[in-house]
């Protein structure tokens, strides 16, 4: 077969037959083209980009999703050089339909050909792909072409859920839930680590490098091993440089339960850079919910003070940005509206105001609507948005704090918690004003989002978040292959004139 990609179309069947010649590109990355395969790729209909996350099924039910790239290697018994219909569907794309209505695609699956279907994108940010989980690049090596991250990263992770992220020196250092592996569903629900370079890119992908046990190096570390029964969770990641010794400090706040229930066990954790682990620094008591890290943590220096906030999901605790401070749980600040004082302001005696008292407030006449904070509205509807979970980030491009914002729908919505919002506002507690959606997830579910700040591009033009995509708590019985329960990255250029309506 030549090097050069030769393509050559065959107009059949009104245009909708397209075969081509397929020889891969060249890289170090990737392994020899299966030339059984025939090759499929779901591109953008403007940009040509490969889209990620796109199902193709046959007729009778074979079922494939497209990787990272937006390719699909097609090898079927009894189905090839034959011609084939797939029936093209998946979250922010379009396809045209036929007269039948049927939105989908056909070509002859010659092996080493390929075909190219073109959709429309919907979504305003850009679907990039996976981040964690096995065959990022599964279809492409097939293939034979690029794959910029190995298909198997650390000791056959499966699914990885909740990410949070933090800068350490000279590289990132993540956390993420419970995680599964490729020999048991319980790989480690005592969180998990790794390590990726600071000057990565995004849009190629992160090849993490994973703590592993010390013992067995196909086991993930236990971040904080604790010998009481249930699961460990940790939030609200933040690193600071000791002032005293120079040195960076991690820090998270954690909780153990047993499954979604309220916890057993809540406290802040150090990481230990030389054992590789995190230990209990502080507990925290029981009956304290708020003052503790939680949510996403961003830090916010101004000439007077320095702090971290959490966003839970609004920037409604905080704590000064010192090791001494981060440690008591006593020195926890919570935002609330005093309906006495007619005001808000941070305390330590009170939990927060949140959204829900906040409308409460509103309904009952104790709050003026020039008073309240998280008044998020649709900027098409003016319907208010109910926030879940949110990520803060100040950005420099727009000179405003930005939020992207996992909304709680409700029976109209296209999910219960898949749709995402921008909103920007002149202070990291708001007010929070019109709100425009920038991705959906039909049917599925898109929780704990993360702008993925030290990756921002263009002095903040373009951003990045992820967020964890899985069927659970949407009703949908069946999970997407490879997809399910695993962290997906969006791109979300902030001078597109969609988001205009929120930039006002």
């Amino acid at each position: 077969m030549p090097r050069k990609s030769v393509c050559k179309a065959l107009a059949v069947s009104a245009g909708l037959i397209i075969s081509m010649v397929f020889s891969p590109e060249p890289s170090g990355s990737s392994l020899a083209s299966d030339n059984s395969c025939f090759g499929l790729q779901v591109v953008d209909e403007q940009t040509g980009a490969g889209i990620p996350l796109v199902e193709l099924s046959t007729v009778n039910g074979i079922r494939h999703v497209t990787d990272n790239a937006g390719w699909i290697a097609w090898q079927e018994p009894g189905l090839m050089n034959t011609e084939v219909f797939w029936t093209v569907s998946g979250p922010g794309i379009e396809r045209a339909s036929d007269g039948f209505g049927y939105r989908g695609f056909r070509a002859v699956t010659t092996p080493g050909t390929m075909a190219v279907i073109k959709v429309k994108s919907t979504n305003i940010a850009s679907r990039l792909g996976r981040l964690t989980g096995q065959g990022i690049y599964g279809h492409s090596e097939r293939l034979g072409r690029p794959c910029p991250v190995p298909n198997r990263m650390g000791p056959a992770v499966m699914g990885q859920d909740s990410a949070q992220g933090a800068l350490f020196d000279d590289k990132i250092f993540w956390l993420w839930g419970d995680t599964s592996q490729a020999r048991y569903p319980l790989g480690n629900f005592h969180t998990t680590s790794a390590w990726t370079e600071r000057s990565a890119h995004p849009e190629q992908g992160l090849n993490y490098a994973y703590l592993l046990a010390p013992d067995n190096p196909h086991l993930l570390r236990k971040m904080l091993p604790l010998d009481r029964p249930g699961v460990v969770w940790m939030f609200g990641l933040l690193s600071l440089q000791d002032a005293e010794t120079r040195q960076s400090r991690l820090f998270a706040g954690f909780t153990r339960q047993k499954g979604l229930v309220p916890p057993d066990e809540r406290g802040i954790a150090e990481f230990d850079l030389r054992a590789g682990q995190f230990h209990i620094a502080a507990p925290v008591p029981l009956e304290q919910e708020w003052p503790m890290p939680g949510g996403q943590a961003v830090r916010v220096s101004t000439g007077q003070a320095d702090h971290f906030y959490f966003c839970r999901p609004f920037a409604q605790v905080r704590v000064p940005a010192r090791p001494a401070s981060i440690l008591n749980w006593q020195e926890y600040e919570m935002f609330r509206f005093d309906a006495e004082t007619d005001s808000w302001a941070w305390q330590t005696a009170a939990a927060p105001t949140t959204q829900l008292d906040e409308e409460h407030l509103l309904n009952s006449g104790k709050m003026t609507p020039g008073q309240a904070r998280y008044r998020l509205t649709d900027a098409g509807t003016g319907k208010p948005v109910q926030v879940h979970g949110a990520s803060i980030q100040w950005n420099e491009f727009r000179q405003k704090f930005v939020m992207i914002a996992l909304q709680k729908g409700d029976e109209k919505s296209p999910s219960w918690l898949g749709e995402i919002w921008y909103a920007e506002s002149e202070q990291i507690t708001g007010p929070w004003g019109p709100a425009v959606k920038v991705a959906s997830h039909p049917g599925q579910t898109y929780y704990n989002p993360l702008h993925l700040a030290f990756f921002d591009r263009e002095a903040g033009r373009i951003i990045y978040f992820e967020g964890t995509y899985t069927r659970e708590f949407s009703g949908t019985p069946v999970g997407t292959p490879r997809y399910d329960y695993n962290q997906l990255m969006y791109r979300l250029d902030l001078s597109d004139a969609r988001l205009a309506p929120a930039q006002e």
